[in-house]
């Protein structure tokens, strides 16, 4: 048996306690909740097999109850003794996806960001378009493009058009951006012709990630009319390998942002689920950006209501994200192409003026919030640029 110390102000303490799926060399993947600097192996540990398989999908369909109890007792746990060959350094793990992705969808829930991109694209409009504050706008994304955070990403081929070209060419991306966001992970599902109210989010959702939704804009600007994104999305989409439990976001709960109109009824929350959740986008090595999550105008207990109130299911290890998540500051927001102002206005990093990425370039987004006893942690997402495949067409 072995004690688990907890450096002093680690994020990832007790009131974290987030779950990931790891490998040690020689071995399979397996289920571990993160204390300080170590992985607790839970099948070990718990000696439970839900534990010993490659995703947290089986353990999240277990339901709400499992999840409180587990918590539960992990947290009695490693207060006291563990068995010690249960207990590996982080720093001597492989980290993977942590859950079997079974649907994606990416919401457009921050007002700040869907108001730039207003101006930018529609300068002679009004910045949000019509539908926007009467229901959380979103697209169906591509979730077997899901990877995990150190996954390297090739840029993208497709069409583009600039405006001074005549017709669309074939290519690598000209314009490729990040979009730093905040993913839940459906654990209860839920059948078909069955909506989730925004009251039973909680029971339904497990827990929450980062998202790196690497974005295409070129492809993106020339194909979105009229069915919206497709290729200049569906390339990669990064997201952390820690998930953190609903459980220990209870401290980071605050009301969302005035919502005027007030939504229709299925839209309405008693109590929201706004969350004070601090993010920070770095990209090659200097930090850029800190977007502020308790600005999104939706809530994820709003954009869940919305996306099964026309009867359509959910499925555990459905993963659902916030859309770029931007403050009303230049410093606050969470995409390149606002942060840069479509390019036109350049940011100095490490000397040199730009705006869009490069190959070899690698961003890295990370955020804390409020736990019990301090601030817990949600790791990070990275991910590094490689060079387009020469594919010919």
């Amino acid at each position: 048996m072995t004690t688990i110390d907890i450096p002093e102000g680690s994020l990832f303490g007790l009131d974290n306690l987030p779950y990931g799926v790891f490998s040690t060399p020689g071995t399979q993947p397996r289920v571990g909740v993160r204390v300080g600097d170590s992985v607790v192996d839970l099948a070990v540990a718990l000696g439970d097999d839900v534990f010993a398989r490659p995703s947290l999908n089986a353990f999240m369909a277990q339901g709400y109850d499992r999840w409180v109890e587990v918590r539960a007792r992990v947290s009695d746990l490693v207060r006291g003794e563990v068995p010690a060959d249960a207990v590996f350094p982080v720093s001597e793990v492989e980290l993977h996806l942590p859950v079997e992705v079974a649907d994606y969808v990416d919401f457009y829930a921050s007002e700040h960001h869907a108001s730039n991109l207003g101006r930018l694209f529609r300068p002679d409009a009004e910045p949000l378009m019509p539908n926007w504050k009467h229901l959380p706008v979103g697209y169906h994304g591509r979730s077997g493009t899901v990877v995990v955070s150190g996954t390297d990403i090739v840029r993208p081929c497709g069409q583009r058009k600039a405006p001074d070209e005549a017709a669309p060419t074939f290519g690598e991306c000209r314009r490729l951006d990040i979009e730093a966001e905040l993913g839940f992970i459906v654990g209860v599902p839920s059948p078909l012709g069955s909506p989730v109210s925004t009251e039973d989010f909680p029971r339904h959702v497990f827990g929450a990630v980062l998202v790196n939704d690497w974005s295409a804009r070129d492809i993106q600007a020339w194909e979105y009319v009229p069915l919206g994104p497709f290729l200049g999305k569906s390339f990669a989409t990064s997201i952390s390998p820690w998930v953190v439990p609903l459980l220990a976001l209870e401290a980071a709960r605050v009301p969302t942002p005035e919502q005027s109109p007030e939504p229709l009824p299925y839209l309405r929350e008693s109590s929201p689920w706004g969350l004070d959740i601090a993010l920070s986008v770095s990209w090659n090595g200097q930090e850029v950006s800190r977007p502020p999550y308790r600005e999104m105008y939706w809530s994820p207990a709003q954009m869940l209501a919305h996306m099964t109130v026309n009867g359509a299911s959910s499925r555990t290890g459905d993963l659902y994200a916030s859309g770029t998540i931007s403050g009303p500051e230049k410093n606050q927001r969470g995409a390149f192409i606002e942060l840069t102002w479509g390019g036109k206005e350049p940011i100095e990093l490490n000397g040199e003026p730009r705006t869009f990425l490069l190959d070899g370039d690698e961003v890295v987004i990370s955020a804390t919030a409020p736990g019990t006893e301090g601030r817990i942690g949600f790791g990070e997402v990275r991910g590094r640029i490689l060079p387009a495949t020469e594919a010919k067409r």
